[in-house]
């Protein structure tokens, strides 16, 4: 079974319990409230501007990215072609020919290593970077993932990885790039610059800081493909949760500045034409026209629809099984290279180089055919654009061993870069042989499968569409030499191919549906594109993931779907919620937060009281305890006294009449002593259930009952949080009042983003353990919470469209009775809950 994956293989890697989520919700404490209220409409004005100007910025930083690393490649590329080549054309002659094939290795080999120290230097960089900006866009947090160093290391490697002759794409590491720009600059700091620092306070949340991550990852398809719309939907379709109106308008923005400024440069570097914006992306795929002479030919009609249905069930199928074999050989590198020193790593980056080229060296020699140049390719065109892409086309045939007017169709798509040989494919006139298109596309397919997930910075769109592109080609060889359908064009089925082939592979569909069509220029393609790509999703969907999501569930990432399965609605929130919780006190001492922080790893705490029978007593003895229980009291809302509230606020109008409804409404109230009676009914509110809470005393042996105590949900404090307040000393003695502990502002809460302290790195000598923290200030009062008895569908809905990191679960009295993370929502996580629901039946 090549295509289809059995249970077991699924059940070896589960989610990992060390990914965080991102705090895309607000914390709506007392620091972030006095901001607030010093907020006024030009300050969020100028704030909104700045927001617009850094847009702008990641765009055309994310667009000279591109441009370096498309100018590098070029650079290499044809110092490395112009030697070989002209070394096989002296060796033909002489039968040297091992020597132009060691003078390709020395080129290959020595990029390749380049590349794979870099990997070394920064191990995330590896890849193409689409799975882990897939997974901060869902809302997880993967550590290094836009660091500063990544994207050095990321645009350098891929840089060396491709000018190394690997079948490898530069476009999936350019959105990788653009997220790391994304992320770095509106903080305007770095970890691997520590000296230079800019007083910017501004943006120093997850939730910004994602936003911008989405704009910077569009940006990187924007410049990739030419295609700033295809950039804003995949932004869009490959996980940000929580999008509004102004988001999607800024990334619009972002990915049109980052286009243009490629084009801009890249226009002036080549042609010299300041101006003209003649390139608009790294991968152009040039203009599909039919030749004026053939008045029969048209671009595709409707009796090509059903080839293109077939080719995309094909493309489904090749897809499920180039994702197939790259699963169980990344799965055999996670057992048997990773665990290796890493130079084993480089040495498999060098072999598979090594493989490469001279599987292409022999196949362009032995296996290609002398095939006659096509006259038409030779014609004048009218546009400029049009005639260079005819030059460039001509100027990229390769004639090794073959006689004048002929040319090696083997070579010609071996010896080039991918993007010359995918344009070949789509725009020259002159025919591939049917067996050499098939060797073409086997080798191609085994090698890139071998190439994606080795050491080195790799995409895998290109590679895709030319190998794609040689099978549509092929199958308008076939149909136009065996059927006779000679009205048909064979750069459209180029192009339904490589688009099939992609679209089985990665499973995209809204976002690239619109990247092809904006990367051909030619909206007539779209319908076509659509059918192809939905085909080729439907088909591979049937026996496995796409490419990316295989490799985020290789890592244990804990990623959400767009929704959960039908059949989870028969849990509750009470199912699949953690109800053994580590909570804190409004006012607990140091000793007890530092032991909470030092034994636990959680990343936030409930805020509780307790809720018990006899709290007068307690008060009596003990300052904490009564600060807590005060507090509690304080924090209760009464109908009663929330009229007495208002009453006493509409006392401030002038109006007679509204002053007579006050006091009718005082005299209807319920007399003083009549509170004591008010306090015993909230009291007996919160008597346990005596089925579950015993009433008397607990005894020496705690019962399961008593550890799991009643609970009055008060709040939500982060780790992060509780580190800062003990780091800058935020306390209180016993014998002080707690107005008397200092105050943070929201400036000092955030300073040290993203990077807070860890509480084993504290010195933590100068304070004293019994000194009480009031952490109410600081924790979010109002965070989302959900009823136990909520279907886990509302559940998913809120956690993921809201981006939050965790969700309290109050019952109906306010007592906290469980929470809910990431991974309480994972499908592995939700299936064992289902099993386990179905044998209580």
């Amino acid at each position: 079974t090549i295509l289809g994956e059995t249970h077991e293989e699924e059940d070896e890697i589960l989610p990992r319990k060390d990914y965080e989520s991102l705090d895309y919700d607000r914390c709506i404490n007392d620091p972030y409230l006095e901001v607030l209220e010093g907020m006024d409409n030009k300050k969020a004005q100028r704030y909104e501007a700045v927001k617009w100007v850094l847009v702008f910025a990641i765009g055309v930083c994310t667009g000279l990215v591109g441009l370096f690393v498309d100018f590098f490649v070029r650079l290499f590329t044809q110092l490395k072609f112009r030697v070989v080549q002209s070394s096989v054309e002296e060796c033909s002659e002489k039968g040297c020919l091992a020597l132009s094939l060691l003078e390709l290795l020395g080129f290959n080999l020595t990029f390749v290593f380049l590349a794979s120290l870099l990997v070394l230097i920064q191990p995330v960089a590896a890849g193409s970077g689409i799975p882990e900006i897939k997974c901060y866009l869902n809302g997880v947090k993967v550590p290094g993932v836009v660091r500063l160093r990544t994207v050095v290391c990321k645009a350098m490697g891929v840089l060396f990885s491709v000018a190394g002759g690997l079948f490898v794409g530069k476009e999936g590491p350019m959105i990788h790039s653009g997220a790391v720009v994304g992320a770095g600059l509106p903080q305007f700091q770095s970890i691997s610059l520590r000296k230079i620092q800019f007083n910017f306070p501004y943006f120093r949340s997850d939730r910004d800081k994602r936003d911008f991550v989405s704009a910077g990852a569009a940006a990187g398809v924007a410049a990739a493909f030419g295609a700033p719309i295809g950039g804003t939907l995949f932004s869009l379709e490959e996980g940000s949760s929580f999008w509004n109106q102004g988001l999607t308008w800024k990334v619009l923005f972002c990915s049109m500045a980052a286009t243009f400024t490629l084009n801009f440069f890249r226009s002036g570097i080549q042609f010299g034409s300041w101006g003209s914006f003649q390139l608009p992306g790294l991968l152009n795929f040039g203009e599909f026209k039919c030749s004026e002479s053939d008045k029969k030919c048209h671009l595709w009609t409707a009796v090509d629809l059903g080839f293109f249905i077939l080719m995309g069930i094909v493309g489904g199928l090749l897809g499920a099984t180039f994702n197939c074999l790259n699963k169980r050989l990344a799965r055999y590198r996670m057992r048997n290279v990773h665990p290796k020193p890493k130079l084993v790593r480089v040495l498999e980056s060098l072999l598979v180089s090594l493989t490469t080229t001279v599987v292409v060296f022999v196949a362009s020699m032995v296996l290609g055919e002398c095939r006659q140049m096509s006259s038409s390719s030779h014609s004048g065109n009218n546009t400029l654009s049009l005639q260079d892409m005819s030059e460039d086309i001509n100027s990229s045939i390769k004639t090794f061993f073959c006689p004048n007017e002929t040319y090696n169709d083997m070579a010609t798509l071996f010896f080039n870069p991918q993007e010359s040989a995918i344009l070949q494919l789509f725009h020259q006139d002159g025919t591939f042989s049917p067996v050499t298109l098939s060797l073409f596309f086997l080798l191609y397919f085994l090698l890139s499968c071998w190439t994606y997930g080795i050491s080195v910075p790799s995409g895998l769109f290109v590679p895709s569409l030319l190998c794609g592109a040689a099978f549509g080609r092929l199958v308008a060889n076939l149909l136009k030499s065996y059927i006779g359908l000679d009205h048909i064009y064979s750069g459209t089925f180029a192009l339904i191919g490589a688009a099939a082939f992609l679209g089985g592979v990665v499973r995209m569909t809204i976002s690239l549906t619109v990247i092809l069509i904006e990367s051909t220029n030619e909206i007539t393609y779209g319908l076509p594109i659509m059918i192809t790509l939905m085909v080729a999703k439907w088909t591979g969907d049937f026996f496995n993931k796409g490419i990316y999501d295989i490799h985020v569930n290789l890592r244990g990432v804990p990623l959400l779907e767009w929704e959960t399965e039908v059949e989870m609605d028969k849990l509750r929130a009470s199912d699949i919620m953690e109800p053994n919780l580590t909570y804190v006190y409004p006012h607990t001492r140091i000793q007890s937060l530092v032991s909470i922080l030092r034994t636990t790893v959680h990343h936030a705490f409930p805020v509780v009281t307790e809720n018990r029978g006899n709290e007068r007593e307690f008060m009596k003895g003990n300052q904490l305890i009564s600060n807590n229980i005060k507090f509690k009291k304080s924090s209760i809302l009464t109908r009663a006294g929330e009229q007495r509230k208002r009453s006493q606020s509409m006392k401030s109008y002038p109006s007679s009449e509204l002053r007579n409804m006050c006091d009718e409404h005082i005299a209807t109230e319920e007399p003083p002593e009549k509170e004591d009676l008010l306090q015993q009914m909230l009291e007996r509110r919160y008597t346990p259930y005596p089925n579950l809470y015993p009433d008397q005393s607990p005894s020496e042996e705690w019962t399961m009952e008593e550890r799991f105590r009643p609970l009055t949900f008060h709040g939500l404090i982060l780790r992060s949080q509780l580190v800062t307040l003990l780091d800058r000393g935020v306390c209180y003695s016993e014998s002080q009042s707690s107005a008397s502990q200092p105050r943070l502002s929201h400036a000092e809460m955030s300073e040290d983003y993203p990077r807070y302290p860890d509480i084993h790195d504290l010195d933590l000598t100068l304070l004293n353990p019994r000194m009480i923290v009031d952490v109410t200030p600081y924790m979010n009062p109002s965070p989302f919470t959900v009823s136990p008895n909520t279907h886990v569908s509302q559940v998913f809905n809120l956690f993921r469209t809201m981006g939050l990191r965790h969700l309290p679960v109050v019952n109906a009295v306010g007592e906290i009775v469980g929470i809910i993370t990431r991974h309480n929502l994972t499908h592995e996580f939700l299936q064992a809950r289902l099993r386990q629901h179905y044998q209580t039946i």
